[in-house]
Order: structure tokens, then sequence, then C-alpha cells
């Protein structure tokens, strides 16, 4: 009588990593052979939901499959980078992230379930959106400076709204705090969507907006902007003036730059494709125009997978000294 007996357990484990790594050896001109996941740790509606999408299908047209978005928000973003750093890194799994935000949660969770660095494998900048301080039209305030004297004869009785507690949003607010010695009260939402609603509602009355979020509903007059948070001013709102010459100060600046993302140990073939399709994006001004118009970016931004991670290196300290000044953590 013949016995045939099981694959011995190792010997499975040896043919399964040997499968994975010709996967993962699979020459770029294989890649990709189905739709890529794009996942987006931000809910839909808010800026980096925007800017994403306006990105995924041309790139997906440049790669030859779709690029299917995924929002997975939650936690300033930590709950869909989780999901990312544990994906296979074979290229069908890539992220879309506010990089400032991915920047500033080392500084604001006591511990992640990833490494900021060492689990991402940057791909490249893509765009920076500048803030508008924005308010609902029945908020008694028409220039910058009616809201600070407004906030000072009301010492933390004003709230302003950020698209989620320990990002850009929550820090430009805190230093407007800080620099113009006034108290207001910061109210964190899951994502820029959900804030603008309830903006638009009255239910907090001021918002650090990213433009191309708020947009659409300051052009129809439902919101007023009054300043915008980078040192120069907005080609999509030229005649808000910037806080510094609002409030006639130095030094105030803040914006949101986003970002391609792919897991730890995708091959470096596939990044560098990924990073070249991207750049020739970037590099159209009709894809430009897409972005400024309706993603509110006023410089789309071209980089190198290493010029992304240097950004990210300069950057991560500079904004790690303000979360410690100001004593925020996220539990």
């Amino acid at each position: 009588m013949r016995v045939t007996y099981p694959a011995a357990p190792c010997l499975m484990l040896l043919f399964a990593a040997a499968a994975s790594t010709s996967a993962l050896a699979q020459p770029a001109s294989a890649w990709p052979a189905k739709p890529v996941r794009m996942v987006i740790p931000w809910p839909p509606g808010g800026g980096a939901d925007i800017v994403g999408r306006i990105l995924a299908e041309p790139l997906g047209q440049a790669l030859g499959q779709q690029v299917v978005v995924e929002n997975r928000g939650g936690s300033n973003g930590v709950i869909g980078a989780e999901a990312v750093a544990r994906a296979a890194p074979d290229g069908y799994t890539i992220m879309f992230h506010s990089v400032t935000s991915h920047m500033l949660n080392p500084s604001f969770f006591a511990k992640l379930p990833y490494d900021t660095f060492a689990d991402f494998a940057p791909v490249g900048l893509v765009a920076e959106v500048p803030l508008a301080i924005v308010v609902n039209p029945v908020l008694p305030v028409k220039t910058l400076n009616d809201l600070l004297a407004l906030a000072r004869k009301n010492p933390g009785q004003l709230s302003f709204a950020s698209f989620g507690a320990g990002s850009i949003s929550q820090l430009a607010g805190e230093l407007f705090n800080r620099q113009f010695g006034v108290k207001m009260t910061h109210i964190p939402y899951k994502g820029g969507g959900p804030a603008l609603v309830d903006t638009l509602g009255g239910h907090v009355p001021i918002y650090f907006s990213g433009i191309g979020t708020s947009l659409p509903m300051l052009r129809a007059g439902k919101l007023r902007a009054l300043g915008v948070t980078t040192a120069a001013r907005s080609k999509l709102l030229p005649d808000v003036p910037t806080v510094d010459e609002a409030a006639g100060s130095k030094g105030y600046e803040a914006s949101v730059m986003f970002g391609l993302f792919a897991p730890a140990k995708t091959p470096q073939a596939i990044v560098t494709r990924l990073n070249a399709e991207t750049v020739r994006l970037l590099e159209s001004a009709d894809f430009q125009n897409r972005l400024a118009n309706q993603g509110g970016s006023d410089r789309a931004t071209a980089t190198s997978p290493q010029a992304m991670l240097d950004y990210m290196k300069t950057n991560t300290p500079r904004w790690a000294a303000l979360v410690k000044e100001i004593g925020a953590r996220i539990d």
C-alpha cells in the first residue's frame, strides 16, 4: 500500500517564502498586473481625500491599472497608516497622506503601532496646501484683527475646529493662541469634511481649514476667510491677507504637505516607477491647474524619495518642539 505523507510545516513555509520572494522580485515592467490600492487615512471630503483622488485617476492611467482609493480615517491618520505599514510590500498598496500629520504623530502619541520612518518607503512629495482661518458669517468679525479683539475680550469662550487632534490644523490654532496672546478652545474633528459641516452649521465658529476643503464654501459666500497661514498669499485667495499681513506680525506660518508612501521593503524598482509617474504628472500644467482649482494646492511639489525623506527629517523636530511646548498629547 502506498502512503502519502503531508508536506512538513517547514517545507510549506519555505515554499510560501519562495513564492513571496518571487512576487517581490518581479521586474517593474511586470508591475502592476492588477489594480493598486491607495489608502487615504482620512475620511472623505477633507483635504487629503480631495487631493488624493485628484492624483489617483491619472496615476492609474499612467500605470495601466486602476488606482482604487480606500478611505481609512481615524486617529489623525494612524489607523490607515498602520494598515499600510502591515501591508505586503509588493506595490499593490500605497498611501496618500498628509506628510505633516505623519511627522507630527510621534510627538502627539505616547506609542504608535508603527515606526514613522522605518515602516514606510517615501515615494515623493506631491502638493502643499495652505490653511485658511475661516469663520461662519454669523460670527461678528470681518477681519483678523476683529477676531483677535473678540478673542481677547472673551478668553476661552471662542472655539476653533481642526481636522484632527494632532494635526497641523490644531497646531496652527495653538500657534495662533500663543503668538497673539489669546485663548481659543480647540475642537478636534475626524477629518476636514466633518469640521467643515459643523462650521457651516454654526456649531463651531472658527476653522483652521485646508483651502481645498473650504474653497467652494468661501466662493459661495457661506464662509468668510480672515487670513491664510502661509508666508505668502494664496493664488486661490489673492484678496485674503496672510496672518502676518493682517495682524502686523512676523513668523506665523503653517501649511499641509501631502505625499505618497509605500510600505517599507517595497522593491526599489516599483518605488522608482511610482515616483517617475508622479513627477511626470506634476510637471503637467493641466494637472497642476486641477490640483490648484480643486485641491487648493498653491504649489505642486515633484521630489525624489530622498528629498521627501530629507523634508521629513528637517521638519519633524520643528513641530515636535511646539507640541512639547504646548504640552499636547493624544491618549
